[in-house]
């Protein structure tokens, strides 16, 4: 039994075939080359759909369901776009638009929420029936299951996480508010901080670590010059968990779900970042005194989780 999952995104369009072990067999990528019309991305979204499946020797009619991951506000049931910035949509029927190209229906969600139901059912979720996770990108993408289901509210625009504010009257955000989650716990706000740290401290051996070149800052720099015993590094970190577990103690208080993933470059990292936080959503969270507590824990899927995820959708 196979199943296809496209991952729609910004910068790439990657279509993937997927087995009843949730392993993918083939992929096919091309690039989405934004700004361009919905009709020519849904060509290339059919082209790549059609060349995973060549590349896993079966056709599109040995394959049981076929889902979308794709950015921004989603109504599920007739599979439209309704709002995706990034790529320039509005309204867009993309379910429509790839059954008159493939002949095939398929299911359609948000990209985060893709990405979490593949680590729900493949990952770092495998067995829970309540899981949420969050992705530490660009922005903080956010995903929800609840009783083994996505929740994305009546209008597809739910489960955006990173726009909880921890910081009244704080940081911009691209949102439009002031002091949102993604504001300051996104791959994007560490390196600004970071940037911000190294400046204020020239002698910092984060100077070092990317050549005395601020456009090298990347989100594992103050990571490295704090291994390397750097206190402004450490305490990058420190800050930066601390904005962490603001949010996420929020999103626990919440949802209380088995397992909280967190996802994105910044979860290589791996128990630098899982311990610490373990102990301060622990301490702070409103069921600390319970027994049973949410479990931390980084991805495992890595970029796999969104084709998973999608192709399971409309199983």
């Amino acid at each position: 039994m196979y199943r296809l999952g496209i991952d729609l995104g910004g910068t790439n369009i990657v279509a993937g075939i997927v087995d009843e072990n949730f392993k993918i067999v083939s992929k096919a990528q091309m690039k989405t080359e934004v700004p361009r019309p919905a009709e020519a991305i849904a060509d290339d979204m059919a082209a790549a759909a059609l060349k995973a499946a060549n590349f896993a020797g079966v056709t599109l009619d040995e394959i049981d369901s076929f889902g979308i991951g794709t950015p921004g506000s989603v109504r599920q049931a007739d599979g439209v776009i309704v709002y995706a910035n990034n790529l320039g949509f509005n309204d867009v029927p993309i379910a429509d638009m790839m059954f008159a190209r493939t002949g095939k229906r398929f299911s359609v969600a948000n990209d985060a929420d893709s990405a979490a139901y593949g680590e729900f059912i493949a990952g770092a979720g495998k067995g829970t029936r309540d899981f949420v996770m969050i992705t530490l990108g660009t922005g903080v993408g956010g995903g929800i299951i609840i009783d083994g289901k996505i929740r994305s509210g009546f209008n597809g625009a739910g489960g955006e996480l990173g726009h909880t504010v921890i910081q009244m009257n704080g940081e911009a955000c691209t949102c439009g508010r002031d002091g949102c989650f993604e504001a300051y716990a996104s791959a994007t706000a560490l390196i600004r901080q970071t940037k911000q740290a190294m400046i204020k401290n020239s002698s910092s051996i984060m100077w070092d670590i990317c050549d005395g070149d601020l456009s090298k800052v990347n989100g594992l720099t103050p990571f490295d010059a704090m291994r390397s015993g750097d206190e402004t590094g450490k305490k990058v970190v420190d800050t930066y968990i601390s904005y962490l577990s603001v949010g996420i103690t929020n999103i626990i208080n919440i949802f209380q779900p088995e397992v909280f993933c967190i996802g994105g470059g910044v979860s290589k990292e791996g128990d630098t970042i899982i311990k610490p936080l373990e102990r301060i959503v622990h301490s702070d969270n409103y069921a600390r005194s319970i027994e049973k507590k949410t479990v931390i824990k980084a991805a495992q899927l890595g970029n796999d989780a969104g084709i998973i995820g999608a192709a399971y959708i409309g199983k």
